[in-house]
């Protein structure tokens, strides 16, 4: 699929009218970091921003974004490891936390950059969180979209009936099945999931369609981003079983002295999320002491497809600081 075209004629027909008219140039790359090959699609050159997908994504999910930041900085969207045109390791423990983070702090080297600008949304919001504690003196600034902070999100799993509730889809993703429920006729799920409302309303086209289909049906993919579930534990206690206090997945947060994040950080969260609830906000300044945190009260988890443009001022204002 040539996604040059598409995302031009994209931007073209929608209220991104005049960052189409100087939208930069899209270019595939491939690169091999910490041991496996990444695609990634870059615009631009300068200051170097990379925008970090989620499930059941990949790096068309910043499509937007790549057009608008890339009018005046290197705007870098990779397909994670496990995702359309990036390695996808068989082994389950080869998508521990560990190893996405090192992916990322790998690239940001490869493209010549120790230091740079990370959004981070779902999966990739997990991922950004994580490298913030990890490598802080990597980043200038955070961004964070619908993605929970692990010493929140786990305190929530243990305590809060709500996300709980929310979150039994992840035992069913780190199941056996999921790759069956989740692929049947022609991955109806997930096209309900990510696209639907979306479809209905002209958020997205069918060639937006047919590009995540093309993406889904890629050899390994699909497993590959139900690994990063499988890999973490992360999901509510099992029916039938308590999660003692202070307890957590040795995998799906970092050690409880490292969970603080000091690099200036933004939270855009759409309120409507009913996977990842609003409560995922609460105290979080206990983590972050450097937060601004701007809620979009009628988007829901797919917000960065919802309100692209609120979502860029949001970005824009927070890095021109």
């Amino acid at each position: 699929m040539d996604y040059r075209a598409l995302v031009a004629g994209l931007l073209a027909g929608s209220g991104l009218m005049a960052a189409a008219k100087k939208a930069p140039e899209l270019r595939d790359r491939y690169a091999v970091v910490n041991g496996v090959r990444l695609h990634y699609v870059m615009a631009g050159k300068g200051p170097l921003i990379v925008f970090l997908h989620g499930f059941p994504e990949f790096w068309y999910a910043w499509k937007n974004q790549l057009a608008v930041f890339g009018q005046g900085q290197l705007a870098v969207a990779p397909d994670m490891r496990g995702y359309n045109l990036s390695a996808k390791p068989a082994e389950v423990d080869q998508y521990q936390m560990k190893y996405l983070i090192e992916d990322i702090r790998a690239l940001a080297v490869h493209l010549g950059h120790r230091k740079f600008i990370l959004v981070g949304h779902d999966w990739g919001g997990a991922v950004a969180w994580a490298f913030a504690m990890a490598h802080p003196e990597y980043l200038e600034k955070l961004v964070i979209v619908n993605a929970p902070h692990p010493g929140v999100f786990m305190r929530l799993l243990r305590e809060d009936a709500k996300q709980q509730q929310a979150s039994q889809y992840m035992l069913m993703f780190r199941g056996p099945q999921a790759e069956a429920v989740l692929s049947a006729n022609h991955y109806a799920s997930l096209v309900s999931i990510v696209l639907g409302a979306g479809l209905k309303s002209g958020i997205f086209t069918e060639d937006d369609k047919k590009a995540y289909i093309e993406a889904w049906s890629q050899p390994g993919a699909l497993t590959g981003g139900l690994n990063y579930y499988r890999a973490a534990q992360v999901g509510p206690p099992q029916p039938n079983t308590q999660i003692p206090a202070g307890a957590a997945p040795a995998d799906s947060v970092p050690a409880p002295a490292s969970l603080a994040v000091r690099v200036p950080t933004l939270v855009i969260w759409g309120e409507k999320d009913t996977a990842l609830l609003r409560e995922n906000l609460d105290g979080l300044d206990q983590f972050v002491p450097n937060l601004t945190i701007k809620r979009i009260p009628e988007g829901t988890h797919w917000v960065v497809h919802e309100r692209p443009d609120e979502v860029n001022r949001y970005i824009h204002e927070f890095i021109g600081k």
